[in-house]
């Protein structure tokens, strides 16, 4: 049981690790190339415009 609590958190840990490395980079990519940037931020936008368009679910 102490074996797969330790795979289960180790396996855990590896994802939490890989997903801010990618978000880092990322953020590494949208400075180094501007229309990168330009195209996350219209994407944001475009997001946002939908899920107001969107009827509420209460």
């Amino acid at each position: 049981m102490a074996l797969i609590r330790f795979l289960i958190t180790l396996l855990t840990f590896i994802g939490v690790l890989a997903s801010a490395s990618a978000a880092v980079l990322g953020v590494i990519l949208m400075l180094r190339f501007p229309p990168v940037l330009i195209a996350v931020a219209i994407a944001f936008l475009l997001f946002h415009w939908v899920l107001k368009l969107l009827p509420k679910i209460e």
